[in-house]
């Protein structure tokens, strides 16, 4: 054993003193989010995202120290007014051809164009419009970030699988409450579930916290679900976060919801721990001394891929690394139980979907008995026969 030892210390002595270490920069492009929520529990930290990401890159200098590669996220943030295109060039300025990008689909799309003359990799971590991965996908996105489809899917299973297969839907007035809407009329007839009424509740805009208070409420959420056809579970679909958390415990009938409120539908959530994810969120509290959310986790899983990528490809080139990631060899641990992959036809990478009540995982989708040809993980979402992406 001590002749092993020596042996290794030797090699490492006779190895070349100047090799240069791939040192990587990693943009990361985020715009701001509303704090307009119910909840003071969501409204969104200064570093949302970003510290997903610097965590990342701490994991991967801690693999690089052995492998000679070093790696840096660079903030640029956005408020509504701001030119995405200046940011891109701001970053890759600064040696940043990996993007990880908090962006509403528009500013995605805007980004890619310009990043695609750069010469720069994006990677999509909060967008879950179906469009960007279907008529608008782009070869230079790769989508960390589930799609309001496989969320959907997710939880539908689940529902089905209770037996719960009528679904009672209130949505939202914002036209993304729509999208959500579709994804879950899609999911229903997908997987054998019937919405036996749709209703909608209307944002009249004011203070969300300030002006609803429990009295008010309670009175309000029993009269918008009476008299309604019967049904298992109310479907919330709320992407605005503007009522569906006022629904558990005040519908007129005793039900469960589920949606945008009670059970609902994450790529992660802080109450999540199985299969390792305890250590990734004591990592993260201790480091910023807060919990980590969707958002913080697709930013470390978009750090981690590219870490995975250079590492195995020994190159820091970002169409070699993006070949690499939708190739066979290419699959990331996430702490879900699975080794996760890119879907080749459109760069989403498959994934479980945790359903979640706040306070604990209550189950993880893909459910038993729903099976695929290829893999179970894409019975979440569109699969490859239905896809309209023509990656250019």
């Amino acid at each position: 054993m001590k002749s092993l030892a020596a042996a290794f210390f030797l090699l490492l002595a006779a190895a070349p003193a100047t090799a240069e270490t791939l040192a990587l920069k990693v943009g990361v492009l985020r715009q701001e989010h509303s704090r307009e929520t119910l909840s003071i529990l969501d409204i969104p930290a200064a570093d949302d995202t970003l510290a997903g990401a610097l965590l990342g890159a701490a994991d991967n200098n801690t693999t690089g120290k052995f492998t000679n590669q070093s790696y840096q996220a660079i903030d640029e943030k956005l408020d509504a007014e701001a030119d995405v295109g200046g940011a891109v060039d701001a970053l890759v300025d600064k040696g940043a051809r990996f993007i990880i990008a908090d962006l509403s689909a528009d500013r995605l799309l805007a980004a890619s164009e310009r990043a695609k003359a750069k010469g720069a990799l994006l990677f999509n971590v909060s967008a879950p419009d179906e469009r960007l991965r279907e008529e608008d996908c782009r070869a230079n996105v790769i989508h960390v970030a589930p799609s309001r489809a496989m969320l959907a899917d997710g939880l539908a299973q689940y529902l089905v699988w209770k037996q719960w297969r009528k679904w009672l839907l209130i949505k939202g007035s914002h036209p993304e409450d729509e999208l959500l809407a579709q994804a879950y009329r899609r999911a229903a007839k997908k997987f054998g579930a019937k919405i036996v009424e749709e209703r909608v509740y209307e944002d009249t805009g004011g203070g969300r916290r300030s002006d609803s208070g429990s009295v008010q409420t309670q009175r309000q959420m029993p009269a918008l679900t009476q008299n309604a056809a019967a049904y298992d579970a109310l479907l919330a679909v709320d992407e605005s976060d503007v009522f569906a958390g006022y629904l558990p415990y005040r519908t007129w009938d005793p039900r469960p919801v589920a949606g945008s409120a009670g059970l609902y539908p994450t790529n992660w959530d802080a109450a999540h721990e199985q299969w390792g994810a305890h250590q990734l969120q004591n990592r993260f509290m201790a480091t910023f001394r807060r919990l980590m959310n969707a958002r913080d986790n697709n930013a470390w899983l978009a750090m981690r891929m590219v870490g995975e990528a250079a590492t195995r490809a020994n190159s820091d080139d970002p169409e070699k690394l993006r070949a690499f990631m939708i190739g066979p060899e290419f699959s990331i641990a996430a702490f879900k139980g699975v080794r996760q992959t890119l879907r080749v036809w459109n760069q989403q990478l498959r994934q479980p979907i945790l359903l979640s009540d706040g306070r604990m995982t209550v189950s993880v989708s893909p459910q038993e008995g729903f099976l695929h040809q290829v893999s179970e993980l894409d019975t979440l979402g569109f699969d490859q026969p239905e896809t309209k992406c023509r990656l250019k």
